[in-house]
């Protein structure tokens, strides 16, 4: 069983709050995407916690996460129900997408590793991601499940997104470059255009 709740406020606020609870998980998502980069994260797996916080900081978006998850087992449901709730909370919050720029990209380096994120807000769901993880944990983080959380993000945000790590011998590395790469694009691609105000960005006039 399934429940979501979502909320918003002031319809020239683009914020958003998601409440999504099932057998496994009970998450609420909080978002700002005009906000400071505020965090206030706690999903039990320190690694995802630290992930969040680059969206958060690098895509200037004030996030909340709390997730109370089937961590006994591991943590594949926490880190992708988190990735859908946080996509219904972007999705609700962009709202009709006027004068939104739409597209994003970034190239983040860290160290010897370089990822690339590409980002469209087109209303179609599609996730091409390239991570060759040169290790399947990072602290207690199965790096598998970053691509968990990315589809179900792209999913519920109905986005399409490509991710490439490009270069990387640290797993870490690889990871907060992809995260830090997306927090980016997403805050180039949600930010609102000013010679485009009230006009949405697609010649089908609509998205």
């Amino acid at each position: 069983m399934t429940s979501s709740a979502l909320v918003t406020s002031a319809s020239t606020d683009r914020i958003a709050e998601v409440s999504r609870n099932t057998a496994e998980t009970r998450i609420r998502v909080r978002v700002n995407l005009d906000g400071t980069g505020q965090a206030r994260l706690n999903t039990g797996i320190g690694f995802f916690d630290h992930m969040l916080e680059q969206i958060a900081r690098h895509g200037l978006i004030d996030l909340e996460v709390q997730c109370d998850g089937d961590l006994h087992i591991d943590g594949h449901h926490s880190v992708e129900d988190v990735g859908i709730a946080l996509g219904q909370a972007f999705a609700r919050a962009v709202g009709d997408k006027k004068g939104l720029r739409r597209y994003g990209h970034a190239y983040v380096p860290l160290d010897e590793a370089l990822s690339r994120v590409v980002v469209d807000f087109s209303g179609r769901p599609g996730l091409h991601l390239h991570i060759p993880f040169t290790a399947a944990m990072i602290g207690g983080f199965d790096t598998q499940l970053a691509h968990e959380f990315f589809q179900g993000f792209a999913n519920h945000a109905g986005v399409t997104l490509h991710i490439d790590n490009l270069k990387g011998v640290n797993a870490h590395h690889q990871c907060e470059t992809v995260f830090k790469a997306f927090a980016r694009a997403v805050r180039a691609a949600i930010e609102l255009d000013p010679r485009a105000s009230g006009v949405i960005p697609s010649t089908k006039g609509t998205l």
